[in-house]
């Protein structure tokens, strides 16, 4: 049988691995992940907010809008990585160029790892 104190250490450790979690998804929050479907593949792209802004807006719509209208982007690339820790997590690979002509659409994507920003 457990005892009272140790119940209460599992409740304050749960309680700090929650607010570490909460943390983590504020973190998140930073860069926004959208998966662009191109001729030959996807792409999981990160864009920050600030970078978002000068697009025009927050959403797909605009990134793809700004695509059509610039005729191409440079992004940075996603892909799922183990970090420091051992734990999966969504990391920037690469800088990369999106042309309009080859990018079919591009949705919103969300992912269960921590996504690392870019610099």
């Amino acid at each position: 049988m457990v005892s009272q104190r140790r119940q209460l250490k599992y409740a304050a450790l749960a309680a700090f691995i929650l607010a570490g979690s909460q943390a983590a998804r504020a973190e998140e929050a930073k860069i926004d992940l959208f998966k662009v479907v191109t001729v030959k593949d996807e792409i999981i792209i990160g864009l920050s907010a600030d970078e978002l802004s000068a697009l025009g807006g927050r959403d797909a719509s605009a990134v793809a809008h700004a695509l059509a209208q610039k005729g191409d982007l440079t992004v940075w690339q996603y892909n799922v990585h183990r970090g420091p820790n051992g734990e999966l997590q969504q990391a920037p690979t690469a800088k990369i160029g999106l042309l309009a002509n080859s990018s079919l659409r591009v949705e919103p994507y969300t992912t269960p790892y921590a996504i690392v920003p870019h610099q």
